[in-house]
């Protein structure tokens, strides 16, 4: 095995901690192996009628110190993410928007950064947001389906009825959209 699948509070999402090979020379470890993902979270890559996913787009993003990005989802075209750091460090969450999940409104976060390797899975169906808890943070994250602006939504980053516990110093940087997220109750949800 080359990634240890750790579960979460919530069960489709997932942590992925690599297996590092260090020496005098540096390190190395693979940062994706599609059999263990799969191995791991067998429907990740399963759409709701039973087809086939695949991994379609990566991004990458730079972010400053108390940035905070999200929650993002889209409402058509539901992306799942594999999300990981490169350099720094975040606390990353999920929110359950799947109306008739056991964890709907529910949230999962994680630190992620270039020193842990941990990787996080979000399924379609969650908003996705994290916190830079370093000087400055590049991510990169792997989607099962395309950015789509007419279909992106933002929940509320600090909704009281989700509760998330971000890790802030004093008030973070937002972008407009992300000021104005909305609150759980009057968001677009899954079916």
């Amino acid at each position: 095995m080359t990634m240890n699948a750790v579960p979460t509070a919530i069960a489709d999402v997932v942590v992925f901690e690599p297996t590092v090979i260090e020496d005098s020379r540096g390190m190395f470890f693979e940062s994706f192996n599609l059999q263990e993902f799969i191995a791991a979270v067998p429907t990740a890559l399963t759409d709701q009628h039973g087809g086939s996913v695949q991994f379609v787009q990566d991004n990458h993003s730079l972010s400053a110190a108390n940035v905070l990005r999200g929650l993002h989802y889209q409402i058509c075209q539901p992306q799942g993410k594999l999300v990981r750091v490169i350099v720094g460090e975040i606390f990353d969450v999920a929110v359950d928007l799947r109306a008739n999940s056991p964890s709907f409104g529910k949230w999962v976060g994680t630190i992620l950064s270039s020193a842990n390797r941990r990787q996080v899975w979000v399924p379609p169906g969650f908003a996705h947001g994290f916190a830079v808890c370093s000087k400055d943070a590049q991510i990169s994250y792997k989607t099962t389906d395309y950015y789509a602006p007419q279909h992106q939504r933002c929940l509320a980053w600090n909704d009281p009825a989700i509760g998330i516990e971000w890790p802030l110093l004093g008030e973070p940087m937002l972008s407009e959209r992300d000021r104005s997220g909305t609150l759980l109750a009057q968001a677009e949800v899954f079916i």
